[in-house]
């Protein structure tokens, strides 16, 4: 595995998808794949959010099995540049949630609330947009389930849309059109 992250010499599309590939035709890296993800002292640490990433793009269902393990550590990603692949997973494995009755795959509770808690921080600290996108369609998710959720992302979103940026506008005030 970690040759296969000291592959990636940048952040070029190529190179990322070089070790998802790799990740995907040994799917018994994924353990170890979501471990660097969370060395946050380690460089590769970002890589491996990337190819993560990538890995549920391609295949949701290959990490389904390890979402409590990703789940209970998302807390620990500060690093902008791991913390937006992060969210996306966060999403990508609640929508399968939501999605895929037919599959069989449920999170356990614990998750669940540690997701709906790791997503409203990352809503109301400090985080770049693209985080923030991914932590509201998140919420908006869980809400389906949880109302509390829908009104406690109502609240914040009505009292940050005097402040955000553009892109975090246009989404917030597309969002609160549902809510």
């Amino acid at each position: 595995m970690i040759q296969a992250l000291e592959g990636i010499k940048n952040a070029k599309r190529i190179y990322r998808d070089r070790a998802a590939n790799y990740v995907l035709e040994h799917t018994e890296l994924l353990p170890d794949l979501i471990h660097q993800v969370y060395e946050v002292s380690s460089p590769l640490h970002i890589k491996a959010a990337w190819v993560l990433e990538l890995v549920c793009i391609a295949n949701i269902s290959i990490v389904t099995p390890y979402a409590s393990s990703f789940v209970e550590q998302m807390h620990k990603i500060s690093n902008e540049s791991a913390l937006r692949p992060v969210s996306k997973v966060c999403f990508f494995l609640s929508r399968h949630h939501f999605l895929t009755n037919k599959s069989g795959f449920f999170m356990e509770q614990k998750s669940v609330d540690q997701i709906i808690e790791c997503n409203f921080d990352w809503l109301i600290e400090e985080h770049k947009v693209a985080t923030q996108v991914f932590a509201m369609d998140t919420l908006e998710l869980w809400g389906r389930k949880y109302p509390w959720v829908h009104e406690e992302l109502k609240q914040i979103l009505q009292k940050k849309t005097a402040s955000g940026s553009r892109g975090y506008l246009a989404h917030a005030r597309k969002l609160l059109k549902n809510l």
